[in-house]
């Protein structure tokens, strides 16, 4: 007799659905027959000028180390990350990439007769985590396809405990001022935590980059997640962390896995925070082919929803899976988004000058 394992799962689990990445570059070339090199990915939003020089070289001192235990506490990682924000290490903790501090804040604050708040096109990890915990997720209808921040305050109930945001927002790159975070902030009770995703918070200009750990002083219940796997360009490593009130990082930790983010990862996020060459490199390239991706879309008749972040959002006017189907058999990745309930809509990641090139070419002769 077989067993029904899907009915022996928690309830809150049954109906999720996994998470589903960008298409690998082995995986595309393994299945269309395709040359692995020949293929560009302009899927997943990485870091098209590859690892950082600094931390390679970080990553090869400590590498006769990994048959030891990471430092469980990230005591050089978080020291490093104090300094640079005039913080205490007490309010950091470090996750598994920012991801994990996301789930982690969900499983510490919610559970069923609970409610979270997340915007209608919005990470999917939001509702994900949500809807593990048992908890309900309160969807708010989007604003010119960015966060309507005054019906987002307008939704929370009395047992509401979690209110999600990113800044910019993943997957239409939208973003919000420093003024409406502040004004939505002094509307929402001090018993809802706030949590600000600022995965892509380093690709915004200068003048709009807000300093929003200063803000935590003034409002203790806002909770900032951010990450390396983007502009410090180490996906591969999985390290990000989150800052907030000291009580909160306590509680997270109670939860959190031991060695969570491993030596190389460690070491590497370390080297890369004070590669000021780096970012500045990332931040030029990223202008670059933002302005040419945009450029090149708009000569297509296509709309592409204004981004601060290292990717753009293009309407196709039609089933975008089609699409991207077709430009997967011509060795170009990018990303459908009708999970996002995007269905005609896909996301393209800013590449190197010649990636972007080539994805607009490919685009023409498909159109």
């Amino acid at each position: 007799m077989s067993c029904d394992f899907l009915a022996l799962a928690m309830p809150s689990i049954q109906s999720l659905q996994p998470y589903q990445p960008g298409k690998p570059i082995d995986e595309l070339a393994r299945k269309q027959g395709l040359v692995a090199g020949e293929i560009i990915k302009l899927a997943s939003n990485e870091n098209p000028l590859g690892a950082p020089q600094s931390a390679l070289a970080a990553m090869q001192k400590v590498l006769p180390e990994i048959s030891r235990y990471p430092d469980a506490n990230g005591f050089y990682l978080k020291q490093a990350l104090a300094t640079k924000y005039d913080i205490d290490v007490k309010q950091i903790t470090l996750g598994n990439g920012s991801n994990d501090v996301l789930v982690l804040l969900a499983e510490c604050y919610l559970t069923a007769g609970l409610s979270a708040i997340h915007s209608e096109y919005a990470f999917f990890i939001y509702s994900l985590a949500i809807k593990a915990t048992g908890a309900e997720g309160l969807v708010v209808p989007a604003l010119n396809k960015a966060h309507n921040l005054n019906a987002m305050v307008e939704a929370i109930e009395a047992n509401t405990r979690m209110i999600f945001l990113a800044n910019p927002n993943n997957p239409t790159g939208t973003c919000f001022s420093e003024s409406a975070l502040i004004a939505f902030l002094q509307q929402v009770p001090d018993t809802v935590l706030v949590v600000l995703d600022e995965a892509y918070v380093e690709y915004r200009d200068e003048p709009e980059r807000s300093n929003s750990i200063t803000l935590i002083k003034q409002f203790p219940n806002l909770v900032i997640t951010r990450t390396f796997s983007k502009a410090y360009g180490l996906a591969g490593c999985r390290v990000g962390y989150s800052v907030s009130h000291p009580d909160v990082a306590g509680i997270l930790n109670r939860l959190r896995q031991p060695f969570n983010v491993n030596v190389l990862a460690q070491e590497a996020a370390l080297a890369v925070l004070s590669d000021e060459d780096y970012l500045d490199r990332t931040r030029a390239i990223n202008n670059q082919g933002m302005k040419q991706l945009h450029s090149g879309l708009t000569q297509l008749g296509l709309e592409c929803i204004p981004s601060s972040g290292n990717f753009i959002c293009v309407n196709m006017k039609q089933n975008a899976q089609t699409i991207y189907q077709r430009m997967l058999s011509r060795g170009v990745i990018v990303r459908p988004i009708a999970n996002y309930n995007l269905p005609e809509h896909l996301r393209i990641s800013i590449g190197t000058p010649n990636e972007n090139q080539r994805c607009l070419d490919v685009m023409k002769a498909i159109l």
